[in-house]
């Protein structure tokens, strides 16, 4: 295939550049769609004392997390990792996962998430959020999540508020 013919694959997105979904949490820098499906790449902006979801476990999807500003903990299954600028963090499939910012400030990272197509769940987060005004039902986002091959433990949200001293969402 010649540059030519190839040229349409090629994106360079700025660093404020990218669709925003969550309140800017999730911002799209590259989609499924211009990488064939083989990875997709969203920025999460994590604001401090934040916990970014409750424990949850990807079926099919393997996400690495590079952070790019602040600090991030992370619990993967038993395992408790502190994560700052320049450091890689592997949620792989299979294994339950969260991860919080419970700094004083603003968190940033870079989520590499293979295969592609989970990104879409964050959008269609974003508009079932906005039409339950905020606050649907753990059931319903859970039937939601497993459309996306997705296990939620909403039960861990208490227990992860308390010792990390975080808030859902942010």
């Amino acid at each position: 295939m010649s540059d030519e013919e190839n040229s349409h694959h090629v994106q360079a997105v700025g660093p404020t550049e990218g669709k925003s979904v969550l309140g800017r949490f999730a911002i799209y820098k590259l989609s499924g769609e211009a990488t064939g499906g083989a990875y997709s790449i969203v920025e999460h902006n994590l604001q401090p004392r934040a916990l970014a979801a409750p424990m949850h476990t990807h079926r099919d999807v393997d996400e690495v997390s590079y952070v790019l500003e602040g600090e991030i903990g992370a619990l993967i299954g038993d395992r408790e990792v502190y994560a700052g600028p320049g450091t890689l963090v592997l949620k792989p499939r299979g294994v339950p996962h969260t991860f919080w910012n419970s700094g004083a400030t603003p968190a940033k990272l870079l989520e590499v998430i293979s295969p592609a197509g989970f990104e879409r769940y964050l959008e269609e987060l974003d508009q079932l959020l906005g039409s339950a005004g905020g606050r649907p039902d753990p059931t319903q986002i859970e039937q939601f999540a497993d459309r996306y091959g997705m296990d939620m433990d909403f039960g861990s949200v208490p227990r992860l508020m308390e010792k990390y001293g975080v808030t859902l969402g942010g």
